[in-house]
Protein backbone atom coordinates (compact mmCIF):
# COMPACT_ATOMS: atom_id res chain seq x y z
CA UNK A 1 0.00 0.00 0.00
CA UNK A 2 0.91 3.25 -1.00
CA UNK A 3 -0.64 6.75 -0.08
CA UNK A 4 -0.28 10.47 -0.91
CA UNK A 5 -1.69 13.66 0.62
CA UNK A 6 -5.68 12.73 -1.08
CA UNK A 7 -5.36 9.20 -1.96
CA UNK A 8 -4.54 6.02 -0.49
CA UNK A 9 -2.95 3.07 -3.59
CA UNK A 10 -3.95 -0.13 -2.25
CA UNK A 11 -4.40 -3.83 -3.61
CA UNK A 12 -8.11 -4.38 -4.99
CA UNK A 13 -10.32 -5.97 -2.86
CA UNK A 14 -13.81 -8.07 -3.18
CA UNK A 15 -15.67 -4.75 -1.53
CA UNK A 16 -14.62 -2.94 -4.52
CA UNK A 17 -16.95 -3.95 -6.65
CA UNK A 18 -19.67 -1.82 -6.92
CA UNK A 19 -17.38 0.78 -6.88
CA UNK A 20 -15.27 -0.32 -9.74
CA UNK A 21 -17.87 -1.59 -12.17
CA UNK A 22 -19.20 2.75 -11.86
CA UNK A 23 -16.15 2.82 -13.56
CA UNK A 24 -15.71 0.53 -16.23
CA UNK A 25 -19.49 0.50 -17.45
CA UNK A 26 -19.00 4.21 -17.37
CA UNK A 27 -18.74 5.53 -21.66
CA UNK A 28 -17.32 8.20 -20.86
CA UNK A 29 -14.58 6.95 -18.45
CA UNK A 30 -14.11 4.13 -20.67
CA UNK A 31 -14.24 6.12 -24.24
CA UNK A 32 -10.20 5.89 -24.56
CA UNK A 33 -9.92 2.71 -23.18
CA UNK A 34 -8.73 -0.66 -24.51
CA UNK A 35 -12.36 -2.26 -24.09
CA UNK A 36 -15.75 -1.46 -24.37
CA UNK A 37 -17.59 -0.57 -21.17
CA UNK A 38 -18.36 -3.28 -19.25
CA UNK A 39 -21.80 -4.24 -20.21
CA UNK A 40 -22.85 -6.46 -16.27
CA UNK A 41 -21.47 -6.63 -13.03
CA UNK A 42 -19.86 -10.12 -14.21
CA UNK A 43 -17.60 -8.81 -16.24
CA UNK A 44 -16.41 -6.60 -13.75
CA UNK A 45 -15.95 -9.09 -11.29
CA UNK A 46 -13.95 -10.72 -13.95
CA UNK A 47 -11.72 -8.13 -13.82
CA UNK A 48 -11.92 -7.73 -10.30
CA UNK A 49 -10.97 -11.35 -9.59
CA UNK A 50 -7.50 -10.85 -11.96
CA UNK A 51 -6.43 -7.46 -10.08
CA UNK A 52 -6.87 -9.66 -6.89
CA UNK A 53 -4.65 -12.28 -8.09
CA UNK A 54 -2.24 -10.02 -9.95
CA UNK A 55 -1.57 -8.35 -6.26
CA UNK A 56 -0.95 -11.54 -4.25
CA UNK A 57 1.53 -12.24 -6.66
CA UNK A 58 3.17 -8.23 -6.76
CA UNK A 59 1.52 -5.23 -6.10
CA UNK A 60 2.25 -2.83 -9.24
CA UNK A 61 -1.39 -2.22 -10.19
CA UNK A 62 -3.47 -0.08 -7.34
CA UNK A 63 -7.06 1.09 -6.36
CA UNK A 64 -7.20 4.55 -6.00
CA UNK A 65 -9.11 5.06 -2.94
CA UNK A 66 -10.59 8.57 -1.95
CA UNK A 67 -12.51 9.12 1.15
CA UNK A 68 -12.97 5.14 1.73
CA UNK A 69 -14.13 4.77 -1.99
CA UNK A 70 -12.75 3.89 -4.75
CA UNK A 71 -12.75 6.38 -7.69
CA UNK A 72 -9.79 4.83 -10.49
CA UNK A 73 -6.69 2.46 -10.42
CA UNK A 74 -3.92 2.81 -12.30
CA UNK A 75 -0.30 1.20 -13.01
CA UNK A 76 1.65 -1.71 -14.67
CA UNK A 77 -0.11 -3.78 -16.56
CA UNK A 78 2.07 -6.36 -18.88
CA UNK A 79 5.99 -5.62 -20.29
CA UNK A 80 6.10 -2.83 -17.94
CA UNK A 81 3.52 -0.92 -19.62
CA UNK A 82 1.43 1.47 -17.16
CA UNK A 83 -2.00 2.98 -17.49
CA UNK A 84 -4.72 4.62 -15.37
CA UNK A 85 -8.80 5.14 -14.95
CA UNK A 86 -10.87 7.46 -13.42
CA UNK A 87 -14.28 7.84 -12.35
CA UNK A 88 -15.51 11.34 -14.40
CA UNK A 89 -16.43 12.75 -11.26
CA UNK A 90 -13.21 13.04 -10.17
CA UNK A 91 -11.44 14.38 -13.71
CA UNK A 92 -9.45 17.46 -13.61
CA UNK A 93 -8.75 17.26 -9.61
CA UNK A 94 -4.98 16.16 -10.26
CA UNK A 95 -5.86 12.81 -8.53
CA UNK A 96 -4.25 10.64 -10.84
CA UNK A 97 -0.78 12.95 -11.42
CA UNK A 98 -0.87 12.67 -8.03
CA UNK A 99 -1.11 8.67 -7.91
CA UNK A 100 1.54 8.32 -10.60
CA UNK A 101 3.93 10.26 -8.99
CA UNK A 102 4.27 7.94 -5.82
CA UNK A 103 3.78 5.07 -8.10
CA UNK A 104 5.89 5.44 -10.73
CA UNK A 105 9.15 5.71 -8.25
CA UNK A 106 7.78 2.65 -6.25
CA UNK A 107 7.31 0.79 -9.80
CA UNK A 108 11.16 1.52 -10.72
CA UNK A 109 12.16 0.52 -7.08
CA UNK A 110 10.03 -2.89 -6.88
CA UNK A 111 11.00 -4.30 -11.10
CA UNK A 112 13.76 -4.61 -13.28
CA UNK A 113 11.98 -2.33 -15.86
CA UNK A 114 14.68 -0.51 -18.03
CA UNK A 115 11.81 1.90 -18.91
CA UNK A 116 8.05 2.07 -18.66
CA UNK A 117 5.61 2.26 -21.52
CA UNK A 118 2.11 3.25 -22.30
CA UNK A 119 0.01 3.30 -25.52
CA UNK A 120 -2.62 6.18 -25.31
CA UNK A 121 -5.36 7.04 -27.78
CA UNK A 122 -4.07 10.56 -29.26
CA UNK A 123 -7.53 11.97 -29.35
CA UNK A 124 -7.33 11.64 -25.24
CA UNK A 125 -5.58 15.13 -24.51
CA UNK A 126 -5.20 14.83 -20.95
CA UNK A 127 -4.10 11.97 -20.31
CA UNK A 128 -1.52 13.10 -23.31
CA UNK A 129 -0.72 16.04 -21.39
CA UNK A 130 -0.26 13.78 -18.24
CA UNK A 131 1.66 11.68 -19.50
CA UNK A 132 4.43 14.44 -20.80
CA UNK A 133 4.19 16.30 -17.17
CA UNK A 134 5.58 13.08 -15.64
CA UNK A 135 8.45 12.66 -17.60
CA UNK A 136 7.51 10.09 -20.60
CA UNK A 137 8.71 11.00 -23.99
CA UNK A 138 6.72 9.84 -27.62
CA UNK A 139 8.47 7.46 -28.86
CA UNK A 140 5.73 7.05 -32.03
CA UNK A 141 2.51 6.36 -33.33
CA UNK A 142 0.69 3.72 -34.96
CA UNK A 143 -2.54 4.07 -36.90
CA UNK A 144 -5.82 1.60 -36.32
CA UNK A 145 -4.29 -0.51 -32.91
CA UNK A 146 -8.07 -0.76 -31.11
CA UNK A 147 -11.41 -1.44 -32.53
CA UNK A 148 -13.56 -0.95 -29.95
CA UNK A 149 -17.51 -1.35 -31.00
CA UNK A 150 -16.78 -0.82 -34.59
CA UNK A 151 -14.94 2.25 -33.89
CA UNK A 152 -11.13 2.22 -34.68
CA UNK A 153 -8.46 4.29 -32.69
CA UNK A 154 -5.00 4.99 -33.26
CA UNK A 155 -2.16 5.25 -30.79
CA UNK A 156 0.79 7.16 -29.37
CA UNK A 157 3.34 5.51 -27.49
CA UNK A 158 5.47 7.05 -24.72
CA UNK A 159 8.56 6.16 -22.55
CA UNK A 160 9.65 6.88 -19.05
CA UNK A 161 13.42 5.80 -18.66
CA UNK A 162 15.00 4.60 -15.48
CA UNK A 163 16.52 7.34 -13.86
Amino acid sequence: MLSTERLILRAAKPDDLDDLHAIYSDPQAMRYWSTPPHPDRATTQGNLDRMIASAAKRLVYFVFEHDGRAIGVGGMHIDYEVGFLLHPDFWRQGLVREAMQRIIPYLFDVTDAPALTADVDPRNDASVGLLRALGFTETHRAKNTFCINGEWSDSVYFQLKRG
